[in-house]
Protein backbone atom coordinates (compact mmCIF):
# COMPACT_ATOMS: atom_id res chain seq x y z
CA UNK A 1 0.00 0.00 0.00
CA UNK A 2 1.08 3.76 -0.82
CA UNK A 3 1.32 5.63 2.58
CA UNK A 4 0.42 8.80 0.61
CA UNK A 5 -2.88 7.41 -0.38
CA UNK A 6 -3.67 5.79 3.08
CA UNK A 7 -6.22 7.51 5.06
CA UNK A 8 -5.57 5.56 8.57
CA UNK A 9 -7.75 5.47 11.78
CA UNK A 10 -4.85 4.49 14.34
CA UNK A 11 -6.71 3.47 17.97
CA UNK A 12 -4.28 4.35 21.06
CA UNK A 13 -2.63 7.34 19.78
CA UNK A 14 -1.31 8.89 22.73
CA UNK A 15 1.47 7.69 23.58
CA UNK A 16 4.18 4.69 23.26
CA UNK A 17 4.10 3.01 20.04
CA UNK A 18 0.70 4.73 18.96
CA UNK A 19 2.27 7.81 19.17
CA UNK A 20 5.47 6.69 17.47
CA UNK A 21 3.22 5.23 14.85
CA UNK A 22 1.37 8.25 14.66
CA UNK A 23 4.61 10.26 13.88
CA UNK A 24 5.88 7.67 11.44
CA UNK A 25 2.81 7.26 9.38
CA UNK A 26 2.36 11.46 9.36
CA UNK A 27 5.60 11.53 7.78
CA UNK A 28 5.27 9.48 5.20
CA UNK A 29 2.19 11.03 3.86
CA UNK A 30 -0.90 9.18 5.21
CA UNK A 31 -3.71 11.11 6.62
CA UNK A 32 -4.59 10.07 9.95
CA UNK A 33 -7.73 10.49 12.39
CA UNK A 34 -6.43 9.96 15.75
CA UNK A 35 -8.19 8.32 18.43
CA UNK A 36 -7.43 7.35 22.08
CA UNK A 37 -9.39 7.64 25.77
CA UNK A 38 -6.93 11.00 27.08
CA UNK A 39 -8.68 13.98 24.58
CA UNK A 40 -5.10 16.12 26.67
CA UNK A 41 -2.76 13.57 25.46
CA UNK A 42 -3.92 13.13 22.52
CA UNK A 43 -3.74 16.64 21.32
CA UNK A 44 -0.26 17.09 22.85
CA UNK A 45 0.86 14.44 20.30
CA UNK A 46 3.44 16.63 17.87
CA UNK A 47 3.39 15.41 14.24
CA UNK A 48 4.98 16.65 11.06
CA UNK A 49 3.66 20.33 9.54
CA UNK A 50 1.43 19.92 6.54
CA UNK A 51 -0.12 16.29 7.59
CA UNK A 52 -4.01 15.69 7.51
CA UNK A 53 -4.69 14.81 11.09
CA UNK A 54 -7.62 14.46 13.02
CA UNK A 55 -8.07 13.54 16.78
CA UNK A 56 -11.35 12.24 18.51
CA UNK A 57 -11.24 11.65 21.96
CA UNK A 58 -13.06 8.10 22.78
CA UNK A 59 -13.53 5.09 24.69
CA UNK A 60 -14.04 2.03 22.66
CA UNK A 61 -14.59 0.21 25.61
CA UNK A 62 -18.28 1.31 25.61
CA UNK A 63 -20.60 1.45 22.48
CA UNK A 64 -21.60 4.99 22.14
CA UNK A 65 -17.17 4.68 21.74
CA UNK A 66 -17.15 2.54 18.62
CA UNK A 67 -20.53 4.53 16.90
CA UNK A 68 -18.44 8.00 17.41
CA UNK A 69 -15.40 6.65 15.55
CA UNK A 70 -17.21 4.76 13.57
CA UNK A 71 -18.86 7.72 12.19
CA UNK A 72 -15.95 9.71 12.30
CA UNK A 73 -14.09 7.49 9.85
CA UNK A 74 -16.86 7.29 7.84
CA UNK A 75 -17.17 10.76 7.15
CA UNK A 76 -12.96 10.72 7.12
CA UNK A 77 -13.14 8.28 3.72
CA UNK A 78 -10.99 5.87 5.79
CA UNK A 79 -9.44 2.80 4.14
CA UNK A 80 -7.17 1.55 7.18
CA UNK A 81 -7.71 1.02 10.31
CA UNK A 82 -5.03 -0.15 12.66
CA UNK A 83 -6.20 -1.12 16.32
CA UNK A 84 -3.19 -0.41 18.67
CA UNK A 85 -5.24 0.59 21.77
CA UNK A 86 -4.25 -1.33 24.59
CA UNK A 87 -3.67 -2.27 28.23
CA UNK A 88 -1.44 -4.11 29.92
CA UNK A 89 -2.70 -6.94 33.00
CA UNK A 90 0.64 -7.96 35.30
CA UNK A 91 -0.89 -9.61 37.95
CA UNK A 92 -1.31 -12.97 39.28
CA UNK A 93 -4.88 -14.75 38.08
CA UNK A 94 -6.00 -15.49 41.82
CA UNK A 95 -5.30 -11.44 43.31
CA UNK A 96 -7.18 -9.77 40.26
CA UNK A 97 -10.86 -9.08 40.75
CA UNK A 98 -13.11 -9.64 37.80
CA UNK A 99 -13.13 -5.63 36.80
CA UNK A 100 -9.46 -5.74 36.52
CA UNK A 101 -9.81 -9.20 34.28
CA UNK A 102 -13.22 -7.75 32.56
CA UNK A 103 -11.38 -4.59 31.61
CA UNK A 104 -7.93 -6.40 30.09
CA UNK A 105 -10.39 -8.54 27.81
CA UNK A 106 -12.48 -5.54 26.90
CA UNK A 107 -9.66 -3.05 26.07
CA UNK A 108 -7.20 -6.09 24.12
CA UNK A 109 -10.07 -8.09 22.07
CA UNK A 110 -13.21 -7.31 22.45
CA UNK A 111 -12.72 -3.66 21.30
CA UNK A 112 -11.15 -4.22 18.38
CA UNK A 113 -13.18 -6.50 17.04
CA UNK A 114 -16.11 -4.49 17.79
CA UNK A 115 -14.71 -1.66 16.09
CA UNK A 116 -13.66 -3.87 13.10
CA UNK A 117 -16.88 -4.87 12.82
CA UNK A 118 -18.31 -1.42 12.40
CA UNK A 119 -16.10 -0.27 9.96
CA UNK A 120 -15.65 -3.31 7.79
CA UNK A 121 -18.71 -2.22 5.67
CA UNK A 122 -16.54 1.29 4.53
CA UNK A 123 -13.31 -0.75 4.36
CA UNK A 124 -15.13 -3.05 1.87
CA UNK A 125 -15.81 0.01 -0.53
CA UNK A 126 -12.37 1.22 -1.01
CA UNK A 127 -10.10 -0.27 -3.90
CA UNK A 128 -7.38 -1.09 -1.55
CA UNK A 129 -8.07 -1.37 2.63
CA UNK A 130 -5.90 -3.27 5.54
CA UNK A 131 -6.84 -3.34 8.97
CA UNK A 132 -3.89 -3.93 10.98
CA UNK A 133 -4.02 -5.84 14.68
CA UNK A 134 -1.05 -4.75 17.22
CA UNK A 135 -1.14 -7.96 19.35
CA UNK A 136 1.89 -9.64 21.70
CA UNK A 137 4.24 -11.71 21.64
CA UNK A 138 2.77 -13.52 24.54
CA UNK A 139 -0.39 -14.12 22.19
CA UNK A 140 1.81 -17.31 21.12
CA UNK A 141 3.94 -17.80 23.90
CA UNK A 142 1.53 -17.46 27.24
CA UNK A 143 3.40 -16.32 30.04
CA UNK A 144 2.89 -16.80 33.75
CA UNK A 145 1.68 -13.33 35.40
CA UNK A 146 -0.07 -12.58 32.18
CA UNK A 147 -3.22 -14.95 32.00
CA UNK A 148 -5.86 -12.76 30.88
CA UNK A 149 -3.56 -10.39 28.41
CA UNK A 150 -2.31 -13.30 27.12
CA UNK A 151 -5.78 -14.82 26.70
CA UNK A 152 -6.93 -11.59 25.14
CA UNK A 153 -3.91 -11.41 22.58
CA UNK A 154 -4.09 -14.78 21.32
CA UNK A 155 -7.68 -14.34 20.91
CA UNK A 156 -6.71 -11.00 18.53
CA UNK A 157 -4.38 -13.53 16.71
CA UNK A 158 -7.18 -16.20 15.78
CA UNK A 159 -9.55 -13.39 15.38
CA UNK A 160 -6.66 -11.92 12.82
CA UNK A 161 -6.35 -15.01 11.00
CA UNK A 162 -10.08 -16.10 10.21
CA UNK A 163 -10.91 -12.76 9.75
CA UNK A 164 -7.73 -12.93 6.95
CA UNK A 165 -9.44 -16.22 5.59
CA UNK A 166 -13.27 -14.36 5.81
CA UNK A 167 -12.27 -11.67 3.58
CA UNK A 168 -9.93 -13.94 1.31
CA UNK A 169 -12.27 -12.40 -1.71
CA UNK A 170 -12.35 -8.80 -0.45
CA UNK A 171 -9.78 -5.80 -0.98
CA UNK A 172 -9.42 -5.65 2.75
CA UNK A 173 -5.82 -7.21 4.07
CA UNK A 174 -5.48 -8.72 7.34
CA UNK A 175 -2.70 -8.06 9.36
CA UNK A 176 -1.33 -9.30 12.70
CA UNK A 177 1.89 -8.59 14.46
CA UNK A 178 3.30 -9.62 17.40
CA UNK A 179 6.00 -7.66 18.97
CA UNK A 180 8.19 -8.50 21.94
CA UNK A 181 7.93 -6.31 25.14
CA UNK A 182 8.50 -2.57 24.33
CA UNK A 183 10.22 -0.07 26.39
CA UNK A 184 7.82 2.59 27.20
CA UNK A 185 7.05 5.19 30.11
CA UNK A 186 3.44 3.32 29.87
CA UNK A 187 5.05 0.06 31.29
CA UNK A 188 4.46 0.14 35.15
CA UNK A 189 7.47 -0.05 37.37
CA UNK A 190 6.64 -3.94 38.42
CA UNK A 191 7.10 -5.28 34.59
CA UNK A 192 10.28 -2.73 33.98
CA UNK A 193 11.43 -4.88 37.16
CA UNK A 194 10.68 -8.39 35.78
CA UNK A 195 11.95 -7.78 32.35
CA UNK A 196 15.18 -6.51 34.33
CA UNK A 197 15.27 -9.92 36.37
CA UNK A 198 14.61 -11.88 33.53
CA UNK A 199 17.03 -10.35 30.74
CA UNK A 200 14.13 -10.17 28.62
CA UNK A 201 14.63 -7.86 25.59
CA UNK A 202 12.87 -4.77 24.97
CA UNK A 203 12.59 -2.91 21.66
CA UNK A 204 11.62 0.48 21.26
CA UNK A 205 8.48 1.92 19.73
CA UNK A 206 10.39 3.64 16.74
CA UNK A 207 11.85 0.47 16.42
CA UNK A 208 8.23 -1.35 16.27
CA UNK A 209 6.84 1.48 14.65
CA UNK A 210 9.14 1.09 11.96
CA UNK A 211 8.36 -2.71 11.33
CA UNK A 212 4.39 -2.56 11.42
CA UNK A 213 5.21 0.55 8.68
CA UNK A 214 7.14 -1.84 6.60
CA UNK A 215 4.39 -4.03 6.88
CA UNK A 216 1.37 -2.05 5.95
CA UNK A 217 3.63 -0.81 2.95
CA UNK A 218 5.12 -4.35 1.84
CA UNK A 219 3.78 -7.20 3.62
CA UNK A 220 4.05 -10.14 4.82
CA UNK A 221 0.68 -10.09 6.86
CA UNK A 222 1.40 -11.98 9.69
CA UNK A 223 4.72 -11.32 11.97
CA UNK A 224 6.31 -12.36 15.50
CA UNK A 225 8.68 -9.08 15.99
CA UNK A 226 12.16 -9.93 17.82
CA UNK A 227 14.66 -13.35 18.21
CA UNK A 228 14.04 -15.84 19.78
CA UNK A 229 10.77 -14.49 20.70
CA UNK A 230 9.83 -15.47 16.79
CA UNK A 231 11.23 -19.20 17.38
CA UNK A 232 9.79 -19.97 20.60
CA UNK A 233 5.85 -19.54 19.38
CA UNK A 234 6.55 -21.50 16.76
CA UNK A 235 7.97 -24.02 19.51
CA UNK A 236 4.67 -22.97 21.91
CA UNK A 237 2.75 -24.23 18.89
CA UNK A 238 5.11 -27.38 18.15
CA UNK A 239 5.70 -28.84 21.38
CA UNK A 240 3.80 -26.55 24.51
CA UNK A 241 5.69 -28.92 27.53
CA UNK A 242 9.10 -27.55 26.77
CA UNK A 243 8.50 -24.27 26.67
CA UNK A 244 6.25 -25.38 30.17
CA UNK A 245 9.55 -26.68 31.33
CA UNK A 246 11.95 -24.00 30.07
CA UNK A 247 9.71 -21.35 31.64
CA UNK A 248 8.91 -22.86 35.04
CA UNK A 249 12.24 -22.12 36.30
CA UNK A 250 11.13 -18.13 35.47
CA UNK A 251 8.40 -18.53 37.65
CA UNK A 252 9.78 -17.81 41.51
CA UNK A 253 10.24 -14.60 39.72
CA UNK A 254 7.56 -13.32 38.47
CA UNK A 255 5.38 -14.22 41.21
CA UNK A 256 8.15 -11.99 43.41
CA UNK A 257 7.72 -9.36 41.00
CA UNK A 258 3.74 -9.80 40.21
CA UNK A 259 2.80 -10.43 44.26
CA UNK A 260 4.99 -6.17 44.59
CA UNK A 261 3.12 -3.82 46.74
CA UNK A 262 0.09 -1.94 44.91
CA UNK A 263 2.06 1.37 44.86
CA UNK A 264 4.87 -0.30 42.96
CA UNK A 265 3.14 -1.45 40.50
Amino acid sequence: MQLKDARIVLTGASGGLGEALARQLAGAGAALLLTARDAARLAAIPLPGGSEVQRLAVDLTQPAGVAALAGAAHAFRANVLINNAGIGGFGLLEAQDRATVDAILATNLAAPMHLTQALLPLLREQPAAAIVNIGSSFGSIPFAGFAAYSAAKAGLRAFSQALRRELADAPVRVLHVAPRAIDTPLNPPAVVALNSALGSACDSPDTVAAQIVAMLQHGPDERHIGFPEGLFAWLNGAAPRLLDRGLAGKLAIIKRHASAPADAR
